[in-house]
């Protein structure tokens, strides 16, 4: 935030300050309720269930004076793609701020043994109850928020906000994949993702790589094995390796200061791979699903070849048995350098607007904004309101008076990281 003078400084504080004091914290609160009472669960089964929110922000956004774009990722699947922007807005000169969210939320579970019905949004001292409260319908709200405040506040503003509200984040992230496939993120210089991480300014992410590993080897009768070749015992071996991977890595890597430790974790045993098991039969086919966190400093190519390795070797062994590794989905690890400007106005406007120091995290899982940085070169700050262990839970919650300060940070922070230009 250079090439400024102080008076131009202080001016563009004072703009930013008055963007955060104009969210409304009852608007956070009804758009949050709102989105929480739409059922948008993807259900492997039955595909997605994402329109009712679609139909609801293009109504919102409408309403505002905006022209929202619905595209679909799938068919059912629906991103929402908004634009604003200040006065005199040049794309040539002047800067792009995206506000990333996605609109599917995972399964209830059996809604009788949630304290308040899951799909009510109840609001109870202080907080919203519901599924997709925290994970991540009260960060979209406090997106939307935001930028109801700085079309307020600054509407000469010379940047545009960009919101992304995507289809699939739960699944294999299609709605993010289309989003970048379709060229909205060409034009973007940063985007905030509006994930649960309690308002901690996370530069990091995890990667995540998931796996099958099929093993083929005889069936036989259960009482006469010596006739077959029983992959178990393979599949069991491979686990082992594939631990002893995991100890390596872990050693190698060390822990990381705001992600932890790496993982190579197998999720699914299955033997045989399709249909049923009997007592009395030694299976032909085994199945192994391995999902795998990584961390800076791991190359996920050479993590796959090195489990690829693995599951020949203990093939090999016998001329009848086979192996095959496939990974169906690889989402690296990002990290945004301290030095950009996002991560710049984001910890300008920290104390501006919530009289306190910055405060630093990691994001555990993947995010939309995996693709975002590794596909589309977009840096990316992951920051939002609710706790980061509460998504996917029962009695999931946000506290109201997070998702007021997420409201606040992104309208000072939007300020701030569009008030310098391209070349700044």
């Amino acid at each position: 935030m250079t090439n400024q003078t102080t008076e131009q400084r202080d001016d563009i504080e004072a703009l930013a300050r008055q963007a955060a004091a104009a969210v409304d914290a009852e608007q956070v609160v009804r758009l949050t309720r709102d989105l929480v009472r739409l059922r948008s669960v993807v259900e492997p089964e039955r595909g997605g269930n994402e329109e009712p929110v679609a139909d609801y922000l293009m109504v919102l956004l409408r309403g505002w004076g905006l022209e929202p774009l619905r595209q679909d990722a799938a068919p059912g699947r629906p991103n929402v793609i908004c634009d604003w922007a200040g006065t005199g807005f040049d794309p040539d000169h002047h800067k792009t701020l995206m506000f990333e969210g996605h609109s599917d939320v995972v399964t209830e579970g059996d809604p009788d043994r949630w304290r308040y019905p899951p799909f009510e949004a109840r609001q109870v001292d202080g907080r919203i109850y519901g599924r997709g409260s925290a994970d991540m319908k009260a960060g979209v709200a406090a997106a939307l928020a935001a930028l109801s405040a700085v079309r307020a506040t600054a509407p000469r503003l010379a940047g545009r906000v960009r919101l992304g509200i995507v289809a699939d984040e739960e699944g294999l992230m299609i709605g993010i994949k289309h989003f970048i496939a379709a060229g909205w993120a060409d034009a973007v210089d940063g985007a905030i993702v509006c994930e649960p991480e309690q308002n901690e300014l996370c530069l990091f992410q995890k990667g995540a790589m998931r796996l099958h590993i099929r093993v083929t080897g005889v069936m036989s009768h259960g009482a006469m094995p010596y006739a077959g070749v029983n992959p178990l015992p393979v599949l069991a071996e491979i686990i082992g390796r594939i631990q002893q991977l995991e100890a390596d890595e872990q050693q190698r890597c060390g822990e990381h200061p705001y992600l932890g430790l790496p993982w190579i974790t197998p999720t699914i045993v299955r033997a045989p791979a399709h249909g049923e098991a009997q007592h009395n039969v030694v299976p032909e086919t085994g199945y192994l699903g391995v999902d795998i966190r990584t961390v800076p400093g791991q190359d996920h190519d050479a993590l796959l070849q090195a489990i690829d390795d693995i599951a020949t070797e203990v093939a090999s062994r016998d001329d009848r048995l086979s192996a095959e590794v496939e990974c169906f989905e690889s989402r690296p690890w990002t990290e945004t350098p301290a030095d950009d400007p996002l991560v710049g106005a984001l910890e300008e406007a920290y104390p501006l607007v919530l009289d306190e120091a910055p405060k630093y995290g990691g994001v555990p899982g993947a995010t939309d904004g995996t693709f975002l940085h590794s596909q589309a070169g977009v840096p990316i700050v992951t920051v939002g309101p609710g706790d980061r262990t509460i998504p996917h839970q029962r009695d999931e919650y946000v506290d109201i008076a997070e998702i007021v300060k997420s409201a606040r940070l992104y309208a000072a922070a939007t300020v701030l990281f569009l008030s310098t230009s391209k070349t700044t």
